[in-house]
């Protein structure tokens, strides 16, 4: 099975200027978990709740006062969306991540996430 047949299609994004206020809300409202973060219309990396809620509570911040840009991970693991979904789900594993983007080239397709390898 392809991971274009269970990704999110045209995932909701999130700039690297805004507020961690405004992503969690984002996220609470679209029942989501993960947001492709993007500078210039390309992907530059994923915020996941995961990073906004070590922030508050180990650093114990306003999210006011934080951008997206001080908390997402730049360490992007992006995937064709030809890819197997059994290899993504092992990479994720390996990784130990929550979500993969899909991107044919550098347009952003989508966004795999466990959620959607349940499926």
């Amino acid at each position: 099975m392809k991971i274009e047949s269970l990704m999110s299609a045209k995932p909701i994004t999130i700039n690297s200027h805004q507020t961690l206020k405004f992503a969690l809300n984002t996220m609470r409202e679209n029942n989501i978990r993960h947001l492709p973060v993007l500078e210039n219309g390309k992907v530059r990396g994923v915020l996941s709740e995961r990073d906004i809620r070590f922030l508050e509570s180990v650093e114990r911040v306003d999210l006011n006062d934080l951008k997206v840009a001080d908390a997402y991970s730049d360490d992007l693991f992006s995937v064709e969306p030809h890819a197997d979904v059994k290899v993504v789900c092992q990479l994720m594993h390996d990784e130990k991540i929550g979500s993969v983007v899909v991107q044919r080239e550098q347009d952003l397709l989508g966004i795999f996430t466990w959620i959607d390898a349940l499926k």
